[in-house]
């Protein structure tokens, strides 16, 4: 995998709208502004991609004009880095219309997460190296403020090329919604209690792989996962409340079972659900199925500060990271950036 330059002050990031266009919405534009100028306060010279403006109506029906902006972002020499604004649910119609010459000739830091993940599948089949983590609209320009752990993450996975490190958990959370758009609306953070063991000992290592559970819905594609992409892979799995109750949880893992993922892989972490309730019956309903079933042991952790909750650390696709169930640890060790 190649992974991008570093950041650094001065550098220009560009943000674009590949899965919805809110951020050019009337009444949605001031949370925006308010994302880009964080973004300054990094000493980061911020642009808009051409048509990422150009409001949700327009760019839910020209998924040419997203992808177009994508290739601008990537074949501009000027840009450093690129920032997803928002997710959606249609991402993955902008595939025919990029071109993997281009990703895979012009590395750089691309960043976003829900919908975003197709795109980081696509350029994973480019070789590149990208991230998992903070949307504009929903993390960085969260009316409450940029949680300082999330921008922290930021920080140091983006402007700094040694290991990323231990990935300690976050003090508090929210699961209520980021996709309010009134400044008058903070959300409220709650205690965290840390990160969950469901199964497993010792330590696994190995290379990390994931985003959704929509990853289920990828055969026949493009950005299908192979079996070498699992052969000794972390998996990182997140997702909304509506995707990841019993049921669909029960039917995820199933799926790995059935497919001989779980045979494949060393370990899968799971991100912090999107509500407020314990995880104690689906962990059940996991150990019943990856180890009563289908006789893994392989290190399953729950309740990791990534994906739709709030606040959020950054993974970097394809870098080495560990699971250490003696010390209740999860660590990438190495850095997403050179």
């Amino acid at each position: 995998m190649i992974k991008p330059g570093r950041l650094e002050a001065g550098d220009t990031i560009a943000t674009i709208s590949p899965c919805n266009g809110w951020a050019g919405d009337e009444g949605i534009r001031w949370k925006y502004e308010l994302g880009v100028l964080r973004l300054r306060e990094l000493r980061l010279n911020v642009i808009h991609a051409p048509n990422s403006m150009k409001g949700s109506e327009y760019l839910s029906q020209n998924p040419k004009a997203r992808a177009e902006d994508i290739m601008w972002a990537f074949e501009n020499k000027d840009i450093k880095a690129v920032i997803a604004n928002v997710g959606g649910n249609d991402s993955i119609n902008l595939i025919p219309y990029l071109d993997s010459n281009v990703i895979a000739a012009n590395p750089k830091i691309f960043i976003g997460y829900s919908d975003v993940m197709y795109l980081h599948l696509y350029c994973y089949k480019c070789g590149l190296s990208t991230f998992y983590g903070d949307n504009l609209l929903t993390q960085i320009a969260d009316q409450a403020g940029w949680h300082e752990y999330s921008k922290r993450w930021f920080v140091k996975t983006l402007f700094e090329n040694d290991p990323i490190g231990i990935i300690e958990p976050a003090k508090e959370w929210t699961y209520e919604a980021s996709n309010n758009f009134r400044s008058d609306i903070k959300r409220g953070y709650h205690p965290c209690l840390g990160y969950e063991f469901i199964q497993g000992q010792g330590i696994a290592t190995g290379r990390l792989i994931g985003g959704h559970t929509g990853i289920t819905e990828l055969e026949g594609t493009a950005i299908e996962l192979k079996d070498e992409d699992y052969n000794g892979a972390i998996m990182f799995i997140e997702d909304i409340p509506e995707f990841f109750d019993e049921e669909a949880i029960k039917g995820f893992f199933e799926y790995l079972g059935q497919r001989e993922i779980l045979s494949k892989l060393n370990g899968i972490i799971l991100g912090k659900s999107n509500e407020e309730r314990d995880f104690l019956e689906r962990a059940k309903i996991i150990k019943k199925i990856v180890f009563d079933k289908y006789s893994c042991a392989i290190p399953i952790v729950y309740g990791l500060n990534f994906g739709h909750s709030s606040p959020m650390f950054i993974l970097p696709y394809g870098a080495m990271a560990e699971i250490n169930c003696e010390n209740k640890t999860f660590s990438i060790l190495e850095s997403g950036v050179v």
